[in-house]
């Protein structure tokens, strides 16, 4: 048969991180292993003794990542056992066996699925919560065959959510239950393989994820990939203090089509020809940072559950700095590989040093919230003086109301009694000088001159 694992839900705008046009063989049949590339730059493939002929199962070869990343030598210290993984996703499949005893808990949060959050949601993409399960931690159909994950020994949460149509429930409502819960159930780990295509989230996602990281879950997050439209890393994966997950090839190189680059990238993991677990049991290989994501959750399960004093902080920080270089990367971290290509085995057994904050750069989510959304007004301190008592202001004066036509005292004294008395000294003065004028002109006139 033939499967589609990446879709755009053009109704949602949510991309699920899977690359199109997988090929899918029964588990019976077998999986035709992938030609065979040499390991990623840096990263060594332990030795591995060569089985009896004709006892290589399929399915166990074709995961080249467990010996290729340091997985399987990381299980010499632990498998994961006493960790939990939540798997917020279109939920795990009840039928396969590589699930047995592994799904401890669930529910659903898209109105669509059961209670238990086992029934696929989605006619189109009810498969991939299973997938991605598979990856981080089935438990096989042997001890050598059928598909394993990188915690075969850690616990899974199926939480079920719905893409686009298949659900009526808003889906930043969805997840934001879905992570509150998870952690209210007891997750380690939780595992996001979606992404919005936007750089912006709602802000119901501040809370449902600071919970997360206030009650020291490890946030593990796809990038999203070009081959379903995804040009840029968007939300969940913007969102500070998730580990988010780029992905490369066989050769260790970022995948062109089944991944996207942007600076928010703080681990690289393979995502192209990976294995996954149907809901009805069927084995599919496909590719995407949808399942790049489950591998590095898994190693987080086998750090947490091989140091299980470390908090979320510190098991990222083993993540990160245990990382090996990509041979293409320019600096560390990179916009393309982040700190690097995973490496199980030392995550779980290097040394490292232990630190007090987030390892990732940038702004913490709380620090995120305090600059970009608006601050709630602090509530104002009660008043502790006693309020000072003041005599109360005299009344106004009384203003007597008359005509402005009306001579007031004032107008009288400093207006009418100057003006007329100036006048009158005026006439006075003028009367005297032509009194004078006149009678020394009649002087003149009287006068005889002598002869």
């Amino acid at each position: 048969m033939t499967v589609r694992a990446a879709r755009l839900l053009v109704a949602a705008g949510l991309v699920l991180t899977s690359a199109a046009g997988v090929g899918a063989t029964s588990a019976d049949a077998g999986v035709t292993a992938p030609a065979e590339v040499a390991p990623p730059a840096g990263v060594a493939a332990p030795a591995v003794a060569t089985p009896p002929a004709g006892e290589v199962d399929p399915v166990r070869a074709a995961e080249y990542w467990l010996d290729e990343y340091g997985v399987r030598t990381a299980w010499g210290t632990t498998k994961g056992k006493g960790t939990t993984i939540a798997i917020i996703d279109t939920g795990i499949g009840r039928n396969p066996v590589e699930f047995s005893g592994a799904v401890v808990g669930g529910a659903d949060f898209s109105g669509a699925g059961s209670s238990d959050g086992r029934t696929p949601v989605g006619a189109v993409d009810g498969n991939h919560g299973s997938w991605v399960a598979s990856l981080a931690a089935a438990r096989g159909t042997g001890a050598e065959t059928g598909m394993i994950g990188v915690a075969p020994e850690a616990s899974l949460l199926s939480i079920s959510i719905g893409f686009g149509a298949a659900s009526s429930v808003p889906f930043v409502q969805q997840v934001a239950d879905a992570m509150t819960w998870a952690v209210d159930h007891g997750a380690d780990v939780i595992n996001l393989s979606f992404t919005t295509n936007t750089l912006t989230w709602d802000p119901l996602w501040d809370t449902a994820f600071q919970y997360a990281f206030d009650h020291d879950v490890v946030v593990v997050v796809a990038a999203g990939n070009r081959g379903t439209g995804t040009d840029q890393v968007g939300a969940p994966a913007t969102i500070p203090g998730v580990l988010t997950v780029g992905g490369v090839n066989r050769a260790g190189v970022a995948s062109v089509e089944a991944s996207t680059q942007g600076i928010t990238i703080g681990i690289s993991a393979p995502s192209e020809q990976l294995l996954g677990v149907s809901a009805d049991g069927q084995i599919v290989e496909w590719s995407g940072t949808s399942g790049a994501a489950p591998l590095v959750a898994g190693i987080a399960a086998l750090v947490r559950s091989a140091h299980p004093e470390l908090d979320a902080n510190n098991v990222i920080n083993r993540i990160l700095k245990t990382a090996k270089p990509a041979a293409a990367a320019t600096r560390v971290p990179d916009a393309t590989y982040g700190f690097g290509l995973i490496d199980a085995a030392a995550a779980v057994s290097a040394n490292v040093a232990t630190v007090s904050a987030s390892p990732l750069p940038g702004l913490t989510l709380e620090e995120w919230i305090r600059l970009y959304r608006r601050a709630e007004v602090a509530p104002q301190p009660t008043p502790t003086a006693t309020p000072v008592q003041l005599d109360p202001l005299p009344k106004a004066d009384q203003v007597e109301r008359r005509s402005p036509l009306l001579p007031s005292a004032d107008t009288l004294r400093y207006g009418t009694v100057p003006l007329v008395g100036a006048t009158l000294a005026a006439i006075l003065v003028a009367l005297g000088v032509t009194a004078a004028a006149r009678r020394i002109r009649s002087e003149r006139a009287h006068r005889t001159p002598s002869r």
